[in-house]
């Protein structure tokens, strides 16, 4: 909004920052900050009002999570409102990558929102079945790809390889989706203690953020030898969005946390950093940087494919989050070292774009 006013009046005197992607991000990451801190005290006080007993604990898991009773959930509801708020204040409104990752982020929020209430009203952990929830996140990532694609062209690039990808044709439109979701359920299978997913969340964003920019960027992709996709570099508007709605959200998801994310959030950001990674040509990337994802999701389907097999466990718990807490490790020990992989495979992640 504020970018089309700035043009409008010829970027003259102080609207001159607002030409700069650079200044628009940051911007964009203290508006959601400031409006995140602002909302989240009364907003959690009025979710606890109307939910009663706050999100349902499940008796066979780690007994100290039973303290955590009346924790009021839904919480991403906070995040989607500063996030979507400071995106339209900064974005350049003509950018179709801002409006599909947004059209992501909001509703795989929708579809979140749908099983928390579900689980808050009956108070049970189940939810809405999985074949609904799939069905409906295919069909909106399904929909955002399609605007995508539009856009870009439907090779998939390999990192640590330069100019070299693979031809998908119309199976790209697949393979995105697949992406989108994918990113989506597994930051919701990462969401079991309190801050675990919010901050690899927000150095995920913060890496994509600079990936973004540097897409977006005729002379900085030609000179690292990756894929131009222009227009991309607005989205590291959407990511400083994500990390300043994703901070303000962790003041209060901080140990002992007043509120949970919920699948609001957590399926949201998953999505939006999927939508993200599709838009910018680094889809294989996203892998490496949001590996602590992925192996959170690998640990619950070779948990589930080894159970049904043998009748055995790999793991004494999954996700694999709760297995390091059977082993005996505190919650905020398993968060904090959590948080430090998180960053490890962020570097890496950056570095897929200079060893090529």
């Amino acid at each position: 909004m504020l970018y089309l006013l700035a043009e409008w009046l010829n970027f003259e005197g102080i609207f001159n920052l607002v030409r700069y992607q650079t200044f628009r991000a940051g911007a964009t990451l203290m508006t959601a900050l400031v409006i995140g801190l602002l909302i989240g005290p009364r907003f959690i006080d009025m979710l606890r009002v109307r939910q009663g007993k706050g999100q349902p604990i499940r008796e066979d898991g780690p007994q100290s999570h039973l303290a955590k009773r009346g924790t009021p959930t839904m919480g991403g509801l906070m995040i989607l409102i500063s996030l979507t708020l400071s995106v339209m204040i900064w974005m350049d409104l003509r950018n179709p990558f801002i409006w599909a990752c947004l059209a992501v982020t909001l509703g795989f929020g929708i579809i979140g929102f749908l099983d928390d209430y579900d689980k808050v009203t009956k108070a049970s952990h189940k939810g809405v079945s999985a074949r609904v929830r799939l069905f409906l996140e295919f069909a909106v990532a399904g929909a955002a790809s399609y605007i995508v694609v539009s856009q870009i062209n439907t090779f998939v690039y390999v990192p640590f390889v330069n100019d070299f990808g693979l031809e998908l044709g119309w199976f790209y439109y697949l393979f995105a989706a697949v992406v989108i979701v994918g990113a989506g359920n597994a930051v919701n299978l990462t969401d079991g203690l309190d801050g675990l997913a919010t901050m690899p969340v927000i150095i995920a964003a913060g890496t994509f953020a600079i990936i973004a920019y540097l897409v977006g960027r005729v002379d900085y992709s030609e000179y690292l030898g990756i894929p131009h996709v222009a227009g991309a570099g607005e989205l590291a508007i959407f990511c400083a969005a994500i990390m300043g709605a994703g901070l303000a959200f962790l003041w209060f998801n901080a140990p002992p946390a007043a509120v949970f994310m919920g699948d609001t959030g957590s399926l949201a950001l998953g999505g939006a950093l999927g939508a993200i990674a599709v838009a910018t040509h680094h889809e294989i990337v996203l892998g490496i940087v949001g590996g602590l994802f992925v192996f959170e999701a690998l640990s619950v389907i070779i948990q589930v494919f080894w159970f049904k097999r043998t009748g055995k466990r790999v793991f004494r718990m999954a996700p694999i989050h709760h297995h390091f807490e059977q082993l005996g490790w505190s919650e905020s020990k398993v968060v904090i070292r959590f948080w430090i992989v998180a960053i490890i495979l962020a570097m890496m992640g950056l570095a897929t774009l200079k060893l090529r």
